[in-house]
Protein backbone atom coordinates (compact mmCIF):
# COMPACT_ATOMS: atom_id res chain seq x y z
CA UNK A 1 0.00 0.00 0.00
CA UNK A 2 1.40 3.76 -0.66
CA UNK A 3 0.07 6.54 0.63
CA UNK A 4 0.48 9.78 -1.04
CA UNK A 5 -0.26 13.22 0.95
CA UNK A 6 -0.93 16.70 -1.39
CA UNK A 7 0.05 20.16 0.07
CA UNK A 8 0.81 23.36 -1.28
CA UNK A 9 -2.94 24.85 -2.13
CA UNK A 10 -4.26 28.04 -1.27
CA UNK A 11 -5.95 30.99 -2.48
CA UNK A 12 -4.13 33.29 -5.10
CA UNK A 13 -4.87 36.28 -7.15
CA UNK A 14 -4.74 35.46 -10.94
CA UNK A 15 -1.18 36.03 -12.00
CA UNK A 16 0.44 34.14 -9.22
CA UNK A 17 2.45 31.14 -8.44
CA UNK A 18 1.70 28.04 -5.97
CA UNK A 19 3.83 24.97 -5.75
CA UNK A 20 2.27 22.09 -4.97
CA UNK A 21 3.94 18.79 -3.42
CA UNK A 22 2.92 14.99 -3.02
CA UNK A 23 4.71 12.83 -0.42
CA UNK A 24 4.86 8.91 -0.82
CA UNK A 25 4.61 6.92 2.08
CA UNK A 26 8.01 4.89 0.01
CA UNK A 27 9.81 4.96 -2.90
CA UNK A 28 8.22 4.26 -5.74
CA UNK A 29 8.41 6.85 -8.52
CA UNK A 30 11.70 5.30 -9.85
CA UNK A 31 8.87 2.82 -11.23
CA UNK A 32 5.79 4.61 -11.49
CA UNK A 33 4.68 7.21 -14.15
CA UNK A 34 3.05 10.01 -11.60
CA UNK A 35 0.43 12.42 -13.14
CA UNK A 36 -1.15 15.82 -11.59
CA UNK A 37 -4.83 16.02 -11.96
CA UNK A 38 -7.41 18.26 -11.10
CA UNK A 39 -11.12 18.49 -10.91
CA UNK A 40 -13.09 21.69 -11.10
CA UNK A 41 -16.73 22.23 -9.68
CA UNK A 42 -19.31 19.87 -11.98
CA UNK A 43 -16.27 18.92 -13.95
CA UNK A 44 -14.76 16.00 -14.74
CA UNK A 45 -11.05 15.00 -13.43
CA UNK A 46 -8.49 16.18 -15.82
CA UNK A 47 -5.06 15.24 -16.32
CA UNK A 48 -2.67 18.62 -16.49
CA UNK A 49 0.87 16.56 -16.17
CA UNK A 50 2.41 13.76 -16.46
CA UNK A 51 5.52 12.61 -15.77
CA UNK A 52 7.28 8.84 -16.78
CA UNK A 53 9.47 6.85 -14.66
CA UNK A 54 12.08 7.82 -16.91
CA UNK A 55 11.60 11.54 -16.15
CA UNK A 56 9.61 12.86 -19.20
CA UNK A 57 6.99 15.16 -18.92
CA UNK A 58 4.10 15.84 -20.71
CA UNK A 59 1.30 18.57 -20.52
CA UNK A 60 -2.12 19.41 -21.24
CA UNK A 61 -2.53 21.96 -23.35
CA UNK A 62 -4.19 24.28 -21.25
CA UNK A 63 -0.73 24.84 -18.71
CA UNK A 64 2.06 24.31 -21.42
CA UNK A 65 4.42 26.82 -20.21
CA UNK A 66 3.06 27.77 -17.04
CA UNK A 67 3.12 24.86 -15.48
CA UNK A 68 6.22 22.70 -14.74
CA UNK A 69 6.47 18.92 -13.27
CA UNK A 70 9.75 17.83 -11.20
CA UNK A 71 10.98 15.10 -8.92
CA UNK A 72 12.57 14.91 -6.23
CA UNK A 73 13.11 10.22 -5.85
CA UNK A 74 15.22 10.95 -3.24
CA UNK A 75 12.55 12.29 -1.13
CA UNK A 76 9.79 10.51 -2.38
CA UNK A 77 8.30 14.45 -3.72
CA UNK A 78 7.13 15.29 -6.59
CA UNK A 79 5.98 18.88 -7.09
CA UNK A 80 3.61 21.19 -9.68
CA UNK A 81 5.14 24.55 -10.20
CA UNK A 82 2.24 26.47 -11.36
CA UNK A 83 2.96 30.35 -12.48
CA UNK A 84 0.80 32.83 -14.14
CA UNK A 85 -2.45 31.23 -13.03
CA UNK A 86 -5.65 32.39 -13.95
CA UNK A 87 -9.13 31.66 -12.28
CA UNK A 88 -10.00 28.44 -14.81
CA UNK A 89 -7.14 27.10 -12.71
CA UNK A 90 -9.23 27.05 -9.66
CA UNK A 91 -9.79 23.20 -8.57
CA UNK A 92 -8.73 20.61 -6.47
CA UNK A 93 -5.75 19.45 -7.62
CA UNK A 94 -4.75 15.16 -7.07
CA UNK A 95 -1.44 13.02 -7.42
CA UNK A 96 -1.45 10.20 -9.33
CA UNK A 97 0.62 7.24 -8.98
CA UNK A 98 0.86 4.28 -11.68
CA UNK A 99 3.29 1.87 -10.03
CA UNK A 100 2.88 -1.50 -12.58
CA UNK A 101 -0.57 -2.28 -12.56
CA UNK A 102 -1.19 -0.60 -9.78
CA UNK A 103 -3.23 2.87 -9.08
CA UNK A 104 -2.98 5.08 -6.23
CA UNK A 105 -4.21 8.72 -5.58
CA UNK A 106 -3.90 11.55 -2.79
CA UNK A 107 -6.72 13.09 -1.06
CA UNK A 108 -6.64 16.30 -3.08
CA UNK A 109 -5.52 20.24 -2.35
CA UNK A 110 -7.45 23.02 -2.63
CA UNK A 111 -5.87 26.03 -5.28
CA UNK A 112 -8.28 28.79 -5.69
CA UNK A 113 -7.57 31.53 -7.97
CA UNK A 114 -9.36 34.69 -7.53
CA UNK A 115 -8.84 38.52 -7.16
Amino acid sequence: QVQLVESGGGLVQPGGSLRLSCAASRSIFGFAAMGWYRQAPGKQRELVASITSGGITNYADSVKGRFTFSRDISKNTIYLQMDSLKPEDTAVYYCNARPYKLNYWGQGTQVIVSS
